[in-house]
C-alpha cells in the first residue's frame, strides 16, 4: 500500500512498532473485551466510559461481565498498561481511538446514534492530526461517512490527510467458548486507502486474519447481512414451530432430523429473540433502505415473526393454564432465566422481559431467578431474582423456562413442578416426569 501523506507514514510506524497508543470508549460488553486483549498484546490502553461505576470496577480489578475473570483485569492493571477514566480529555494522548457505544433503536423502530454522535464529539473536542479512529458500533451503512466523518472534519483536519477513520464491526459471541476472539476474523473499511491500511495493520495484532473491504458502509452492510441472516432464518423456523404445534408435530424432531443433511441446510433453533443486535440490526438496515426508495419487506417480515414470539408464548402458556387448576386463584407463573441467551449475564433487549410485562397484563402473579441476572426493570419497577428453592418451584402453577442456562438441574426442576412450559427445548434430556412438560 502507497502512503500518501507523510502523516499517515509515521502513524504506519508507530502501529508497525507497536509504540501507539489506544483508546477505547464505552466499556460495555464490545469495549471492555477489546481493550483486555490490547493490553494483553502489550498496547498502552485508556479506556473511557461515562459510568463512575464501571471505570471503579476496572481500576479496583473488579469485573461486571460474566465472560471476563476480574483475574484478566487485575493482571492486566499489573502490567500498568491499562487505565479507566470518565475524563475524554485522555483522546488527545491516543494514537487509536476505539468507538464502542450502544446503537439502540427508539421506540418507532428507527435507529439512535446518539451514543455515536456523542462519542465523535467528544473525539473532535481533543482531536489532533495523526489519530486513527475506528467505530466498531454496529449501526446502517453510511454511519461512519456520514455521522461521524462530518463531525471530525468540521475540526479543519481532513480524513486520509491529517487524521484517519475506518469501520471495523465487533463479532461477539457471548457465552461461545468454542471460539476464541483471535479466531474471529475482523472485517475493515477505511474512508480511503490510507486508513484502511492502518487499521488493518493495527488490528492484525486482535485476530489471525483481517478482511479489508473497499469502504466503511461495505464493512457496515457485512456487519447488518450478518445478523439479519440469522434473524431471517429464525423467524422461518418460529413460523415452522406454529404450524407443528397446529399440526401436533414436534418442530425440535424435526429441526434435529432436517440437520443430518450434509448440505443445503443450516441448523437453526425456533424461539425467543434478543440481544443488542439480531432485533435490531433488521430495523436499522429497513430504515436506511428507504432513503433508496427501497423496501427491505423481507426483512421486516421477519423480523415481525420474532417480535411477535413473547405474544406466542404467552397465549400458549395461558392456555396450558386455562385447562389446570388454579391452586390459589390466581395463576402464579415462574420465569427461569430472563438473559438473552443461555450462560450470560446480558438482559439488554431480551425477550423474557416482554414476555413478563405481558404475564402481568394478564394479572398473573409472577417471579423469576437468574443466577447470572441479579435484577431487571419491567415497566419501570425493579424485580428481583429469586433463590430458587425446591419450594419456590411447588408455588408455581408453572415453570417457564425462557433461558437455558447449563447450571439447571431441569430432572430436578420438572421433578417438583406441577407443570413446565419449556421455550428452549432445556429439558430435552429429561428422563421422567416428562408428562409435565409442554414444549414450543
Amino acid at each position: 500500500m502507497t502512503m500518501t501523506t507523510d502523516v499517515a507514514h509515521t502513524l504506519e510506524e508507530r502501529v508497525a512498532e507497536a509504540t501507539a497508543k489506544v483508546a477505547v470508549m464505552g466499556m460495555g460488553y464490545v469495549g471492555l473485551p477489546l481493550a483486555l486483549a490490547l493490553v494483553e498484546r502489550g498496547c498502552d490502553v485508556q479506556t473511557i466510559d461515562m459510568s463512575p461505576e464501571k471505570v471503579r470496577a476496572v481500576n479496583a480489578g473488579w469485573s461486571y461481565i460474566r465472560d471476563i475473570p476480574a483475574e484478566v483485569i487485575q493482571n492486566c492493571l499489573a502490567t500498568g498498561r491499562l487505565r479507566a477514566t470518565t475524563d475524554d480529555s485522555v483522546l488527545i494522548d491516543a494514537d487509536v481511538i476505539f468507538v464502542c457505544v450502544p446503537t439502540p433503536f427508539t421506540p418507532q423502530k428507527e435507529p439512535d446514534t446518539s451514543y455515536i454522535r456523542d462519542a465523535a464529539r467528544q473525539i473532535a473536542a481533543h482531536l489532533r492530526i495523526g489519530q486513527l479512529i475506528i467505530l466498531r458500533s454496529t449501526s446502517y451503512p453510511g454511519t461512519t461517512e456520514e455521522i461521524v466523518r462530518p463531525i471530525l472534519e468540521r475540526t479543519g483536519l481532513e480524513v486520509g490527510r491529517d487524521v484517519f477513520l475506518a469501520f471495523a464491526p465487533e463479532r461477539i459471541d457471548p457465552g461461545n467458548t468454542r471460539v476464541t476472539a483471535d479466531e474471529v476474523p475482523i472485517v475493515v473499511g477505511g474512508c480511503d486507502p490510507a486508513s484502511t491500511g492502518i487499521a488493518e495493520r493495527f488490528l492484525e495484532r486482535l485476530t489471525k486474519q483481517v478482511i479489508p473491504v473497499s469502504s466503511p458502509a461495505a464493512a457496515e452492510m457485512t456487519k447488518l447481512l450478518e445478523n439479519v441472516f440469522r434473524n431471517v432464518n429464525i423467524a422461518l423456523v418460529n413460523q415452522v414451530a406454529q404450524l407443528c404445534d397446529r399440526m401436533g408435530l414436534d418442530v425440535w424432531e424435526i429441526t434435529r432430523a432436517a440437520a443430518t443433511k450434509p448440505f443445503g441446510f443450516m441448523a437453526f433453533n425456533p424461539g425467543l429473540v434478543g440481544g443488542h443486535c439480531i432485533p435490531v440490526d433488521p430495523y436499522y438496515l429497513a430504515w436506511k433502505a428507504r432513503e433508496y426508495d427501497f423496501h427491505m419487506d423481507f426483512i421486516e417480515l421477519a423480523a415481525r415473526v420474532n417480535e411477535e414470539m413473547p405474544f406466542y408464548v404467552v397465549n400458549r402458556l395461558a392456555a396450558a393454564l386455562h385447562e389446570s387448576t388454579p391452586r390459589n386463584g390466581r395463576e402464579r407463573v415462574l420465569v427461569l432465566g430472563v438473559a438473552f441467551k443461555k450462560d450470560v449475564d446480558d438482559a439488554r433487549c431480551s425477550p423474557a422481559l416482554k414476555v413478563i410485562e405481558l404475564l402481568g397484563r394478564r394479572k398473573m402473579d409472577v417471579v423469576f431467578h437468574d443466577p447470572y441476572v441479579p435484577e431487571i426493570h419491567v415497566n419501570g419497577h425493579r424485580v428481583l431474582s429469586q433463590p430458587l428453592t425446591r419450594e419456590l418451584i411447588q408455588s408455581a402453577d408453572c415453570v417457564l423456562i425462557l433461558t437455558d442456562h447449563s447450571c439447571f438441574d431441569y430432572e430436578a426442576i420438572v421433578g417438583s413442578a406441577s407443570m413446565v412450559f419449556d421455550v428452549r427445548n432445556a429439558t430435552r434430556r429429561v428422563s421422567s416426569n416428562r408428562e409435565k412438560i409442554i414444549k414450543l
